[in-house]
């Protein structure tokens, strides 16, 4: 294989072996202020009347926005590939007490 040299517009990307591994989440809490979105990722575990959030991140607006659109193009992606994603309609029994949220 040739060795080839970076682009302008190419970006080196590490993933340590601990990010790699993931963190598993069944619920999204997303929150925002005039200058950032917070989206909280949490496990709920059965039987378990606490949950931690397992992740935080923070970002600006305009990335927020093309955050949503690459994930709703691979959903179609996916979609097209293995079919439609079925939702459970029923929304976890917990009080959400704070500012504007939404839940994923």
């Amino acid at each position: 294989m040739e060795n080839q040299q970076p682009t302008e517009n190419q970006i080196n990307i590490e993933l340590s072996e601990e990010v790699a591994e993931g963190i598993y989440s069944n619920l999204a809490i997303i929150s925002h202020s005039n200058s950032e979105f917070i989206v909280d990722f949490i496990r709920l575990v059965p039987n378990v009347p606490k949950a931690k959030v397992k992740s935080r991140i923070i970002l600006s607006p305009q990335h927020a926005k093309r955050l949503i659109r690459a994930l709703s193009d691979n959903i179609e992606k996916y979609e097209s590939q293995f079919g439609t994603i079925q939702e459970d309609d029923t929304a976890p029994p917990f009080p959400m007490g704070f500012g504007p949220v939404a839940q994923a």
